[in-house]
């Protein structure tokens, strides 16, 4: 399965290449940076990822080019334990329809292609996270790939609390199979393309 997994993220990849190049091009431009950052989670097996992002938060006025090479870190104190749609470090409205129909995710393909992430499995967190909202059954997630979609971005997204989320990557983490694994990518489209509870 992971051949096919990743030749698919490759063929998907190139057909959006046009997509992505002209989305990096509106975020360097609209936000005087680098337009993918690398951010820090958890990779199978507790392993680290810099997961690749589009550009969605920047400072108003800021004009500070950063490497792309650069790990950005995010703040984990005082992480919200249900995701607001209001984020002051969302400060354009491009970058917010960019998150409502994750174009953001677009470069997570790379990670598929790489090996590193599976189309399905649960989303990479950071350790933080993982320790605070998940504790010891962290183990039993950490077991498998994390994934560009999941059980709970097909079952609320952005409105689940993280009790939720953890219930979802637990029975996705147990039943890792491809029947599941294809429920669960047929789902998805409707959520993307509908953009609903994303922010």
């Amino acid at each position: 399965m992971t051949w096919l997994e990743r030749t698919v993220a490759m063929v998907i990849l190139i057909a959006a290449a046009p997509l992505l190049m002209a989305l990096c091009l509106a975020v360097g431009v609209l936000s005087g940076r680098t337009p993918l950052v690398a951010i820090g989670r958890t990779g199978r097996g507790g392993s680290p990822l810099g997961m690749l992002k589009l550009r969605t938060m920047w400072p108003r006025g800021r004009m500070a080019f950063l490497p792309l090479s650069l790990i950005e870190h995010i703040e984990e104190r005082g992480v919200p334990r249900l995701k607001s749609a209001v984020d002051a470090r969302v400060s354009s409205g491009f970058a917010l329809l960019c998150r409502r129909y994750s174009l953001d995710e677009l470069p997570q393909l790379w990670h598929v292609v790489k090996g590193e992430m599976s189309l399905v499995g649960p989303r990479p967190l950071t350790i933080h996270e993982l320790r605070e909202h998940y504790g010891a059954d962290a183990a039993t997630v950490l077991q498998v790939k994390p994934g560009m979609t999941g059980l709970w971005q097909t079952r609320g997204r952005s409105r689940l609390s993280y009790r939720q989320r953890k219930r979802f990557d637990l029975f996705l983490a147990k039943h890792n199979t491809i029947g599941l694994h294809a429920a669960i990518l047929i789902r998805t489209v409707p959520c993307v393309l509908l953009g609903k509870n994303a922010w």
